[in-house]
This record gives structure tokens, C-alpha cells and sequence, in this order.
């Protein structure tokens, strides 16, 4: 499994880029050193001087490629949950229960990348911060319904959906299988951002194996009730 998530070719929506970065070498650097710069300097004081700067290029070359910084974080938030939807269906193919399937997605969310350094030259490490700590800014815009028509958020709803399913699998008849995934999700997200900036609002004191847990034991409380 893991060669083959090493060397997945992940296509995304060509409304998110102007020229696609997997296309050229100059594409992919911009790719892999924006992850890293990103998550050194966070999105607000990133910006495609600094990027245009490190990779002793011009900034026009960079807006070849993409309009903005914010369409080049949903690129990387669109590549990061298209993989984790191919790492998601590889680890649960050969599983049959569905209680076993669900414990198995929980734990892909909430635990660290383990075994994948890098992956087509992105630091998965970094992405991986990046999602905790920035993806919330990829939609928390006023454009977001026109990039929702645009199908901009396709790669998170899908791996949402994946999970939906799980759900469905053990209860098809609870009708709030869709919001309690996107909860269950974002809320994972959200406790790792707590346990690493804001600890009084959360029990974690580390990214551990609790959080899954508790999410698990949540959704199924949910569908007893």
C-alpha cells in the first residue's frame, strides 16, 4: 500500500490553477516549497514574493500557475484530502466490519502521517500542519459559494462522503449520517489545533490516540440514540 501511495498521480479541478504545477519542474517547486513556507510562516505573512524569492524565480513566473495565494491553498487542501481518500479506501478494502472500518477511518484522521515523509517532493509533514492549522481559510470566504459551484471543495466532500458511507453501513436509516461526519472531521482537526495552540480548550495534551476514540465512541452514541 504504501508504494503505491508514495507514487499516486492526484488530478484536481483545473479551475484551481491557471497552468497545472504537475505539468513542469518549476510547477512542482512551487508546489513543494510553498508547503514548506506555508507552514513556516504561516498564511497571512506568506506570499509569492517570499515564495518567488526562494526559488530564484520571478513572481510572474509564479502567477502562471496561480491566480492567488488563497487558490493555492485549496490546491494544496484539495491534494491533501484526495490523498487521504486513496490512503482511506487502501486501508479499509480488505475489512469487512463496518464498526472496523469506521475505527480504521478515525484513526487515518486523526493520526500523524506515518511512513510517508515526502510524496510527489511535498513534505506530508508539513501539509499535514498546514490542514490543522490553515485549511479552515480555504473556505471561510465570502466567494466560497461561487467556489463551491466551481467545485473547488469536490475533494474534501469525497473523502467526507467515503466515511458517510461507513456510516450508512452500520445504520442506513439515521438521517444525519452527512453532518456528523462533517462535524466528527472538522472536529478532529479542531482538537489538534487546541492540543497545539489552545490547550485550555481541549483534554488532549498531544496528538494521541484518544481523540479517534473519543469520536468513535460519539458517533456510535449517535446512532444508538
Amino acid at each position: 500500500m504504501n508504494h503505491l501511495l508514495q507514487n499516486l498521480h492526484i488530478q484536481l479541478n483545473e479551475k484551481i490553477y491557471l497552468k497545472n504545477p504537475s505539468s513542469s519542474d518549476l510547477g512542482n517547486r512551487i508546489v513543494s516549497e510553498s508547503v514548506l513556507m506555508i507552514d513556516e510562516l504561516g498564511l497571512e505573512q506568506f506570499n509569492f514574493k517570499k515564495l518567488a524569492t526562494r526559488l530564484n524565480t520571478t513572481e510572474s513566473s509564479i502567477y502562471r500557475y496561480f491566480d492567488n495565494k488563497h487558490k493555492l491553498l485549496i490546491y494544496h487542501v484539495s491534494w491533501f484530502w484526495t490523498w487521504m481518500e486513496y490512503r482511506l479506501v487502501f486501508s479499509t478494502a480488505n475489512v469487512h466490519d463496518p464498526y472496523e472500518k469506521l475505527r480504521l477511518a478515525l484513526e487515518n484522521v486523526a493520526s500523524p502521517i506515518e511512513g510517508f515523509e515526502k510524496v510527489a517532493g511535498i513534505n506530508m509533514h508539513a501539509l499535514e500542519r498546514i490542514i490543522v492549522n490553515e485549511s479552515s481559510k480555504a473556505f471561510l470566504t465570502k466567494e466560497v459559494e461561487q467556489e463551491n459551484k466551481d467545485g473547488f471543495f469536490r475533494a474534501y466532500k469525497a473523502f467526507c462522503h467515503r466515511i458517510e458511507g461507513i456510516i450508512k453501513q452500520i445504520d442506513p436509516t439515521y438521517p444525519y449520517a452527512n453532518a456528523l461526519v462533517s462535524t466528527t472531521v472538522d472536529g478532529i482537526q479542531m482538537q489538534k489545533f487546541y492540543a497545539e495552540h489552545l490547550p485550555a480548550l481541549t483534554d488532549f495534551t498531544h496528538i494521541e490516540e484518544k481523540i479517534p476514540q473519543m469520536f468513535y465512541r460519539l458517533i456510535i452514541q449517535s446512532l444508538a440514540s
